[in-house]
């Protein structure tokens, strides 16, 4: 699966919006990828997390962690293509931690899937909850990076696509100059 067919995939889903977004990051932007509206469809799904699973089975990972909300239909898909568990890390009073029984032990060889990456954040946020429960952190992955290249971990890192779409702090974007409304679209709640 190649850049053009990806992007041509979350077109016809109509996951790829134009308007001005505040995303997970706080940064503002005037396009916003909802791999939700992709991973609706069973067959997509399987689809991206079997192109992630080729690309990170030589790290031989031994569970996926992912954050949710996003990160949780990805994350299962990877972990069934790789034939491993998938579990994921959710928010309580405002940080990710691992709930509903989920465990890592020592010896548990740790990928962390996300749907769409902008600043890393939520993938280091992560990391750190692998750590803290043990497991050692082996690579991470996303359908969509829009770091523009900058995303930098200290274990492998790939996406399926790299879309450059411009980010602004909030006191710098110009569509808030232009007094345009934002959006928050994604699945972290944030007061706009």
């Amino acid at each position: 699966m190649n850049r053009d067919d990806l992007l041509d995939l979350f077109r016809r889903s109509g996951a790829l919006l134009e308007g001005h977004f505040r995303l997970t990051s706080g940064l503002h932007s005037p396009g916003y990828l909802q791999c939700a509206l992709v991973l609706q469809h069973p067959e997509h799904a399987e689809k991206l997390g079997r192109a992630i699973a080729e690309r990170t089975r030589d790290l031989r990972p031994t569970v996926v962690l992912s954050p949710a909300l996003g990160g949780v239909v990805i994350g299962q898909e990877v972990g069934r293509a790789l034939g491993i568990r998938a579990i994921f890390a959710e928010r309580q009073d405002g940080a990710l931690t691992l709930r509903r029984g989920f465990m890592l032990a020592e010896t548990d060889r740790v990928l962390i899937v996300e749907d769409v990456l902008t600043t890393g954040g939520s993938t280091r946020e992560t990391m750190q909850v692998a750590t803290a429960a043990g497991g050692r952190v082996v690579g991470a992955a996303t359908i969509v990076d829009r770091s523009g290249g900058h995303a930098a971990f200290g274990v492998p890192f790939t996406s399926l696509m790299s879309v450059d779409l411009p980010t602004y702090e909030p006191d710098r974007c110009p569509l808030c100059a232009q007094g345009l409304p934002v959006v928050k679209p994604g699945s972290r709640p944030v007061a706009i």
